[in-house]
């Protein structure tokens, strides 16, 4: 099998002959557009602090030269500026050329095309998040107003990038604390739940897939988000929601978790055993020889603060184990 055949076969279910991976010769492919923004590098800008900005023109800032860093600044200061607001044009075919570079060079590789969030996560940099999520109780108006036309420029993108030779889209939502949800489950059913079901629908009907990384605690919407049509969750911490649990969510629908054994409660315990362990467990409960999940690796090591050695041992279990022969009669 191709990779790009075992990706699928993962997201169907159909007993892949080894678990799809994103180390060690990846089974995925990442591919973006290129449409001219307000983009800039990382910059030091003095007193170890790093400032860039993005491609909507917020600025962005971080304490150290390789975290992802935060919105400092939104260019939507006002509600009021809404309407004088420019985006970016994702709307051209051209801008998508990469996307057709990589399919021509990577036929065999799974495509998958990067987004920069659904609604939210674009809104909520806009804004701040601090002004933000008091909008959605205090000025749900004029933030419908707002989602609405993000979700047009998401049209543009998913159209474009199933054009392109995409085999999926992929964005960023950052839904959950430590705990919980972010805002009301039901807030979320109301305002967001529409939404993702329009744009999965529109990608069902272009012949591409939805994934979707969250980082926290969003048990509370999984079933929604299977409901809606995403095809693949990314999580990094597995274990906050439970692996269990997980495997409960795929004995309900056919639904991938594309995951790294947990970034904060296993690999930073630095513990070979441990890590092996809970590498098997998440090939026992969620992979089984049948699909329904995808060997992940967190690609910042540094500010985890590990040495990739215990990575390393994930990895080798996620290889050495991640065969459907093993799983053969279980």
């Amino acid at each position: 099998m191709t990779s790009r055949e075992i990706v699928q076969r993962t997201l169907e279910f159909q007993c892949p002959e080894r678990v799809a991976r994103s180390f060690s010769g990846s089974d995925m492919e990442g591919v973006s557009y290129e449409v001219p923004t307000k983009a800039t590098a990382w910059t030091e800008v003095g007193g170890g602090r790093w400032e860039r900005l993005d491609e909507w023109g917020n600025i962005w800032a971080r304490l150290d030269p390789t975290s992802k860093g935060e919105v400092v600044r939104g260019v939507l200061d006002s509600m009021d500026n809404m309407d004088t607001l420019e985006f970016p044009d994702f709307s051209h075919p051209e801008s998508y050329a990469p996307v057709r570079q990589a399919r021509s060079a990577h036929a065999d590789k799974y495509l998958i095309g990067h987004m920069p969030g659904f609604a939210f996560n674009i809104a909520r940099k806009l804004r701040r998040l601090e002004c933000y999520l008091p909008d959605l109780l205090e000025a749900p108006e004029a933030l419908h107003a707002l989602h609405d036309r993000i979700d047009a420029l998401l049209a543009d993108m998913i159209r474009n990038y199933a054009d392109a030779g995409a085999d999926a889209v992929m964005f960023p939502e950052d839904w959950g604390t430590q705990n919980g949800l972010m805002i009301h489950p039901e807030l979320w059913r109301a305002e967001f739940m529409p939404r993702f079901v329009r744009l999965c629908r529109l990608a069902r009907e272009c012949g591409v897939r939805v994934w979707m990384h969250s980082c926290g605690q969003i048990e509370a919407i999984v079933p929604w988000l299977m409901d809606a049509g995403i095809a693949v969750l990314q999580f990094d911490q597995p274990e906050l929601h439970g692996i269990g649990v997980l495997a409960a969510h795929q004995e309900r629908a056919k639904i991938t978790f594309w995951c790294p054994v947990d970034i904060q409660r296993t690999l930073p315990q630095q513990d070979e055993a441990r890590i092996r362990a809970r590498a098997r467990e998440l090939l026992d409960q969620l992979w089984r020889g049948r699909g329904g999940f995808i060997a992940g690796y967190y690609p910042d090591n540094e500010s985890l603060g590990l040495d990739p050695l215990w990575q390393d041992y994930a990895c080798n279990e996620f290889l050495e184990r991640g065969l459907r022969t093993l799983y053969e009669g279980a």
